[in-house]
């Protein structure tokens, strides 16, 4: 707890880092260094499933980061994801839901990751073909390069688009059951994800080849797709208030807790910054009992009377200053 400014955020960001290798506010590591400082550091100790795990990240200005887990040097900061599922809520996640659909994209395909571990370079690999598709077509519509040299990139682009339209349905397959219940308990009834993408073949990208080479973009595919989050027939993006939005949001990490628990074998950690404050008594009553099972959640609040049950651990936070209370 503690009060509006004091840091309560900065201190989720510092444990998603330490757990994930980056931060949930930012992609820009330099904005994570004190002004004034080269380097900044964050070491978490715990324990998953009674074995001590020790958590180190370090990064310099100019150099990169640098992780270790339990004292093993890994190749990328990024591979503690692979290690440890960290899921965060913060008030601007609502844009998965009030945003337009690369948001949406861009949302399922991290959960993608998370649930489908070895297909996680789907959604990259295929926006590389994508990219150098769009090059060759650039090159061939200003005649430096033959139209012939785009077929290469027509081929990848349907055999990885056809791919990630098959995870990303996968994805939605698993998670949209867990998302309806845990919706439904936090009173947004009729919850449902649509997703009525289908998959790209080259015949159909060659029928644009006029077009696409006008646009010098590729114009089907699923970097195009739409993934509607709806109550009832309503879709909330154009039809539900941001009350409704924000359980929308709130319930998809919940049922994505689930399904990582029921596949990895343990909870992740959960992060929820400021996700009390548009939600009735009742409601967080509800909260409180789903995340019973979750495994460690840090909540956010200005003070311990805006907390729903009585917390396991209490921390203060005041600026620079963390401390049990």
């Amino acid at each position: 707890m503690g009060a509006n400014g004091a840091g309560k955020t900065n201190l989720l960001e510092s444990l998603h880092f330490a757990t994930q290798g980056f931060s949930p506010r930012t992609r820009a590591d330099a904005q994570l260094v004190r002004f004034g400082e080269a380097a900044a550091r964050v070491q978490v100790r715990g324990r998953r499933d009674g074995t001590p795990l020790e958590l180190d990240v370090v990064l310099r200005t100019g150099s990169g980061k640098e992780a270790r887990l339990n004292g093993a040097r890994l190749r990328s900061a990024e591979e503690l994801r692979g290690e440890i599922a960290t899921l965060v809520f913060t008030p601007d996640r609502l844009a998965v839901v009030k945003s337009g659909p690369a948001a949406r994209r861009a949302y399922f395909d991290r959960v993608l990751a998370r649930l489908l571990p070895g297909r996680a370079p789907l959604p990259l690999e295929y926006g590389s073909a994508v990219g150098q598709r769009n090059a060759a077509l650039r090159r061939a519509a200003a005649g430096v390069s033959s139209r012939d040299a785009v077929w290469p990139w027509t081929a990848q682009v349907a055999e990885l688009g056809a791919q990630l339209v098959e995870a990303r349905r996968e994805t939605l397959t698993a998670v949209s059951p867990a998302f309806g219940e845990v919706a439904s308990q936090l009173g947004l009834g009729g919850a449902s994800l649509v997703y009525d993408a289908e998959a790209p073949s080259a015949a159909a990208l060659e029928s644009r080849l006029e077009r696409d080479l006008e646009r010098g973009t590729t114009s089907l595919g699923p970097h195009l797709d739409e993934i509607g989050i709806f109550a009832g027939e309503r879709d909330l993006r154009s039809f539900g208030s941001q009350g409704e939005q924000r359980l929308a949001v709130l319930a998809l990490l919940l049922a994505e807790a689930a399904l990582i628990r029921e596949r990895r074998g343990s909870p992740p950690l959960l992060l929820l910054d400021d996700v009390l404050s548009e939600l009735d008594s009742d409601r967080r009553r509800v909260l409180v009992r789903l995340l019973a099972g979750e495994g460690q959640t840090l909540v956010t609040a200005t003070s311990a009377a805006a907390l729903p049950a009585e917390p396991a651990q209490l921390l203060e936070v005041s600026p620079g200053v963390v401390r049990a209370r």
